[in-house]
């Protein structure tokens, strides 16, 4: 386990650039024209960056980027 001290302004960086590459995955995923190989791992990358935003945002900004699709996986 590794653990890392970080000021508010640097927390709201992480956030900010976790949130961008959330949104982007999720964009991407709605493009029908993606390798099924390649969806699979964005919802890798997906479920990875959302463990890492759970644990610097507030419960109610992480009920923003849960998808419908990973839910039940």
């Amino acid at each position: 386990m590794l653990g890392m001290l970080i000021n508010d302004a640097e927390q709201k960086e992480i956030e900010y650039l976790i949130k961008r590459e959330l949104e982007e995955i999720l964009m991407d995923m709605e493009d029908k024209r993606i390798d099924q190989m390649i969806r699979q791992a964005m919802k890798e990358r997906y479920k990875i960056l959302f463990q890492l935003f759970r644990r610097i945002a507030s419960e109610k900004e992480c009920m923003k980027y849960i998808p419908k699709r990973l839910e039940n996986e």
